[in-house]
């Protein structure tokens, strides 16, 4: 009866009953957590380790064994104890408050400097209060030595202390942030990583670091802000013979189909005297510029020369009457069925025309002038989904062809892009119309073809599957 009414007896109880259901509780957790990749595991399994059972044997010697608290063993394992609160804190803090944000969220751009620095304010605040709480000890004189210290250490180590300063200064205002892109004048990339020293900027040919008192010290451009103007201007020249607005047209629907453009954005092409010109568009990221530039160059090379411009006042002789003749004799002969005389008519109303690695051969909801035959490499047929994705139809190769409702005056019902360079043979629309109509039997197989492509691309616009 004396026990019941002494006050360690319910602190023994209480330890006793309530450890055991508390660690299989968080053994149980642990468990989930590991089941489902949870970084959470860790710090459960610091809790359950060795958290809770100090925080157990530290009440049972101070409530139920009533041992001082002055005593110089429970005061040790108080500092454990605090110390290991303190690692459980700081852990959960990173991983919950940063490294589990959101994407795009200004806790998911927050420099790591400011992460490090609220760090070291945590473990100071915590040591702060365990060399008060537990060991007595007068934190004013603490500071005052700390502060006489950090003088003398900042003397030795200006330069390294002036660097975190001037990256803290910089940081504060942040003129930039992690994932942006900028511009130091001798080189060019993406921010990576910000640290108490430096900045680490992804250049693209390898990894540039910038001490922060340098970049804090010179100007720099931020080619990320404002957002959606990172715009590339590309100069080319042409002859003087060729159409301005022609050239002007050209160039702009070329860099009108680039994948790196700017969503909702178009291109500008000017002339800017003589045979020059320049096209402007804006980039979806300063990242693409490069890729860009080179796919651009690349695509107007063909562009110019299926449209007889001059780039850099260079002819091209590609289309000569042999392979023309060769290439109806045996890709459009076979498909249309012609004869020897129908050959040799189509001939004159016809040229060999070459797309680039990934250029638009046939654009949806536009109106063709001409078939296109296949005569080497291959094209990819996709029609555009109901969520606006593009879902690949077929892949045409060597005598296929494209652009069949020339002959109906319909526009396109796919788009296809070539999957490497790829050599074709354009036949006018008027010409085609001779031949369809004193052909029955290949009208009435173009008019199939028709409706089974028509069916295939209903089908994709409605989210049905294409077997």
């Amino acid at each position: 009866m004396d026990s019941l009414d002494s006050p360690w007896f319910y602190w023994a109880v209480a330890i006793v009953i309530g450890l055991p259901i508390l660690l299989v509780a968080l053994t149980e957790l642990h468990d989930l957590l590991v089941r489902r990749g949870s970084p959470r595991a860790k710090q459960v399994t610091l809790l359950r380790n060795y958290v809770v059972p100090l925080g157990a044997l530290l009440l049972l010697l101070v409530k139920a064994s009533q041992i001082p608290f002055q005593n110089t063993p429970v005061r040790i394992l108080t500092t454990v104890f605090g110390l290991l609160l303190l690692v459980l804190t700081l852990s959960g803090l990173r991983y919950n408050v940063f490294d589990a944000a959101p994407e795009n969220t200004w806790r998911r751009r927050l420099p790591r400097i400011f992460i490090d620095v609220s760090r070291f304010a945590i473990i100071g605040i915590g040591l702060a209060m365990m060399l008060s709480f537990i060991w007595g000890v007068r934190i004013a004189g603490v500071f005052t030595a700390v502060g006489v210290t950090s003088v003398v250490i900042g003397l030795m180590l200006q330069n390294s202390v002036g660097q975190i300063v001037s990256g803290l200064f910089m940081l504060f205002e942040q003129p930039f942030r992690i994932g942006e892109w900028l511009d130091l004048g001798t080189a060019q990339g993406r921010v990576v990583e910000v640290n108490w020293r430096s900045v680490h900027i992804d250049t693209g040919s390898g990894l540039r670091v910038t001490p922060n008192s340098v970049l804090a010290a010179t100007a720099f451009t931020n080619l990320s802000r404002p957002p959606g103007r990172e715009k590339l201007t590309i100069a080319t020249t042409f002859s003087s013979a060729d159409p301005p607005d022609q050239v002007c047209a050209m160039l702009s629907r070329v860099a009108g189909s680039l994948p790196q453009l700017a969503s909702g954005t178009a291109a500008r092409s000017v002339t800017v005297g003589g045979t020059d010109y320049r096209t402007t568009f804006a980039l979806s990221t300063p990242g693409d510029a490069g890729a860009a530039k080179a796919m651009f160059l690349r695509w107007v090379w063909y562009a110019a020369r299926r449209e007889n411009l001059h780039l850099d006042g260079a002819d091209d002789d590609f289309s000569t009457a042999e392979l023309i003749e060769h290439a109806v004799r045996t890709v459009v002969a076979p498909t249309l069925r012609l004869s020897i005389d129908d050959q040799r008519a189509l001939q004159s109303d016809s040229r060999i025309v070459r797309y680039g690695t990934d250029e638009v051969v046939e654009k949806a909801g536009v109106v063709p002038e001409a078939m296109t035959f296949l005569v080497a490499g291959r094209v990819q047929v996709t029609a555009t989904a109901a969520d606006g994705s593009a879902v690949p139809i077929n892949t045409l190769a060597e005598g296929s062809f494209l652009g069949l409702t020339a002959l109906t005056r319909q526009p396109n019902l796919s788009s296809a892009h070539a999957l490497e360079e790829v050599t074709a043979l354009e036949i006018d629309r008027e010409q085609l119309d001779r031949l369809v109509m004193n052909d029955p039997l290949l009208l009435q197989s173009f008019g199939s073809i028709l409706d089974e492509r028509r069916s295939t691309v209903r089908k994709i616009r409605h989210g049905d599957r294409v077997g």
